[in-house]
């Protein structure tokens, strides 16, 4: 696990989508994330209130790695309740 204060949203939106999240909108979530310190905090803001953005996160087909989207958060010290509000917000894609 990397230190807290030199993680990048880059690198944890590149982990997300290795574990099988599409994310739509992609370009706006990193602007608006670039733009902001706290990027955790917006992350879970956009993740839950994005839609009219366009930013919404997908799971295609059985490609999504649950265990590995906790890890992801648990790496990149998000609180445990981001899981579970993370799930809340993907839709399934056909």
């Amino acid at each position: 696990m990397g230190s807290y204060s030199n993680e990048s949203f880059e690198e944890f939106l590149d982990s997300l989508k290795a574990a099988g999240v599409v994310i739509s909108n992609e370009r706006e979530l990193r602007e608006r994330l670039a733009e902001i310190q706290r990027w955790r905090f917006a992350f879970m803001t956009l993740a839950s209130h994005g839609e009219p953005l366009g930013i919404r996160f997908e799971v295609q087909g059985a490609g999504l790695d649950e265990a590995g989207i906790q890890q992801v958060f648990e790496q990149f010290q998000f609180p445990s309740s981001a899981v579970q509000a993370f799930a809340a917000s993907r839709k399934t894609s056909h």
